[in-house]
């Protein structure tokens, strides 16, 4: 063991280490210009085998879910304003019975009235969101039944449209139509589409009617009024007036809180078609069918906000719809602006006769 080697550091020189400072001194800076970058096929093979194009896109991962505070506090603050409320009545009845029998019995008597009233109002908004939530929940099936062509689905679906117009007039004659032919067709789509058409066509037409109504009357009275804040003002009130009034058409009545769910809704289904961005879209229209020339500037204003409304409108006849149109022609702004411009142009010419 005594004569092993020891370990020992060697250096290694490199070749030609004695012309590399004549080669550094020989060699200039330059710059260097690329004329075109080429891809490997084999870098686009191993991209797409991490990734193919064909491939379905992840599932998305649902956020976790934090304790919200916000109802609690509202929960709490309501229960509160209702003790106070409670406390508030109860003091005054009292008071009245100290001045007069009569008087607190009275006082008692429009406080249980009341109570009353206000229980029979939260049982309507119930069942105005109990139908509603129904009809979103139909909506759905009948997407879904459509989309798989599910003959038993859709029968469902149409059983239950049919109950839910089995107290209008209107749809009497497209129910006994579709009984006659429903055990005769043999596909879901087919059922659905005869659905629509035998129960939907005729409430479709009436709601483009209201459509057609609303855009009409604040065409008129944006054109007369003075200000632009009432101009917003009716507006506004005819909006809230068809919403009203198309739900009513389709789904019954809505109530308060009803109403705030179907505009939400409403403007979802706005934001996402990109219904709201109508600015050059409507400018276009209006220049191609010549309304600027043939108009006031006060009457092609007034046609604007009315086209504004229409359009609301049939989004609004979209997303309440109990049936996603299919078989039926979608109702389309072409249509509507056509005979606003027609409309507003007689009320141009009753004016000048006037004068």
């Amino acid at each position: 063991m005594s004569d092993s080697r020891r370990p020992a550091a060697f250096r290694l020189k490199p070749e030609n280490s004695g012309n590399r400072k004549a080669d550094e001194a020989a060699r200039k800076p330059r710059a260097v210009t690329v004329d075109s970058v080429t891809i490997d096929p084999d870098e686009i093979d191993t991209i797409e085998a991490l990734d193919p194009p064909d491939a379905a896109p992840p599932p998305a991962t649902a956020p976790r879910k934090l304790f919200r505070f916000g109802p609690v506090f509202f929960a709490a603050f309501g229960l509160l304003i209702s003790l106070a409320l409670g406390l508030w009545t109860d003091r005054l009845i009292r008071d009245l019975y100290a001045r007069a029998d009569w008087l607190g019995w009275l006082a008692l008597g429009l406080a249980a009235v009341a109570a009353l009233s206000l229980l029979i109002i939260l049982v309507r908004e119930l069942y105005a969101l109990s139908r509603l939530t129904s009809v979103e929940r139909l909506r759905r099936r009948a997407d879904q039944a459509y989309a798989d062509d599910d003959m038993k689905a859709a029968r469902t679906v149409v059983s239950d449209l049919s109950g839910l117009f089995a107290g209008r007039a209107e749809t009497a004659a497209g129910r006994r139509a579709l009984k006659e032919v429903e055990q005769d067709v043999i596909d879901g789509r087919d059922l659905l589409k005869i659905a629509e058409k035998e129960l939907l066509a005729s409430i479709d037409a009436r709601a483009q009617k209201m459509v057609l109504d609303a855009a009409k009357r604040v065409s008129v009275v944006t054109a007369v009024s003075p200000r632009a804040l009432m101009d917003v003002g009716y507006v506004i009130f005819e909006i809230v007036r068809l919403l009203r009034r198309l739900s009513e058409l389709y789904c019954g009545r809505p109530g308060f809180f009803g109403f705030l769910r179907l505009f939400r809704k409403v403007l979802a289904h706005l934001a996402i078609t990109g219904s709201m961005a109508m600015g050059e879209t409507l400018v276009q229209q209006i220049i191609g069918h010549g309304i600027a020339a043939r108009l006031s500037a006060k009457l092609g204003e007034g046609v604007v906000n009315g086209m504004m409304t229409a359009r609301v409108g049939l989004a609004a006849m979209t997303a309440i719809r109990p049936l996603a149109f299919h078989s039926v022609e979608r109702p389309r702004m072409g249509d509507i602006l056509k005979a606003l411009t027609r409309f507003a142009a007689s009320q141009e010419k009753a004016a000048d006769k006037l004068k």
